[in-house]
């Protein structure tokens, strides 16, 4: 009889546990179905995407939007300017905030606390406030319509520094005395016994990072002029601003837009998820 009722109690169904899971599928089909219904979209003509009623599946498979979008509208050339600026800016950011978060939490200098406390000041201060400043810096440095004026920015963030210094709190102290003792020098205790034992902050920061990056619009737009190197959202919003009307290769465009960041959320999500849920418990 024991086993019994433990086999009955661990199959009866829980009326709270089961209305928290129906609300949760319910927001999650709410926020995936607009992703999925641009992704059929993109495989449809342009008179089936105009058509009424919609049809969520293509009748016609075609590729001609797509295609359209990567030759004839340069997002080929938009995405090759967004994979360069967002691969170089965010390993850099990582790499940046990585060292600067050790810095701040493992060593004393003078200053320590209040230079701190003006980093964390700066994130509440709003982006387009700064745009001003920054447009001032990257024109003395002779950076305009330059690559170089979209990554030297996004190479050192407040968020960063302040993320990792918080992850930090878990590399032992003991551990870099013990590396200290056996002749390890400072940047050598970072790269080999820091970094490996924060791999999910390393993880969250990057993708965050890089969609950051891979998004931005309102910079890019600000200093490039050449539209040989537009990033692919500054090519999007332009595109979708001359072209309202064409509907099936502007969707073309976001589903080329999204799909790099919808393959790096997929591969990644469990460093993410990690990274995020620990952010609150370190320190």
């Amino acid at each position: 009889m024991t086993a019994v009722t433990a086999r009955r109690s661990r199959l009866r169904i829980d009326p709270g546990e089961v209305l928290l899971y129906l609300l949760l599928f319910i927001g999650a089909f709410a926020m995936l179905f607009p992703v999925l219904w641009m992704g059929m979209s993109t495989f449809k003509a342009e008179a089936e995407i105009s058509q009424y009623p919609p049809s969520f599946l293509p009748k016609t498979f075609t590729l001609e939007p797509l295609i359209a979008a990567w030759t004839k509208i340069k997002f080929g050339r938009y995405f090759m300017n967004s994979l360069l600026v967002t691969g170089v800016a965010t390993p850099l950011s990582v790499l940046t905030s990585a060292y600067l978060g050790f810095v701040w939490n493992k060593y004393d200098f003078r200053f320590k606390e209040p230079m701190f406390y003006v980093i964390i000041a700066t994130m509440m201060i709003p982006g387009p406030m700064l745009l001003i400043p920054h447009y001032q810096v990257v024109l003395w440095a002779n950076l305009l319509n330059t690559y170089a004026s979209i990554i030297v920015p996004a190479v050192v963030t407040p968020y960063g520094i302040f993320l990792m210094r918080q992850f930090m709190h878990s590399v032992p102290n003991e551990l870099l005395d013990a590396g200290r003792i056996d002749g390890a020098s400072e940047p050598r205790l970072f790269v080999f016994v820091a970094l490996p034992l924060v791999p999910s902050s390393l993880a969250a920061l990057g993708i965050i990072q890089f969609l950051a990056n891979w998004d931005n619009l309102l910079w890019p737009l600000v200093v490039l002029t050449n539209t040989a190197k537009y990033t692919l959202a500054v090519g999007l919003a332009t595109f979708a601003a001359e072209y309202e009307r064409n509907f099936a290769v502007q969707n073309a465009g976001a589903f080329i837009a999204v799909f790099p960041v919808v393959i790096a959320f997929l591969l990644f999500q469990r460093q993410i998820i990690r990274g995020i849920a620990l952010t609150g418990l370190k320190g």
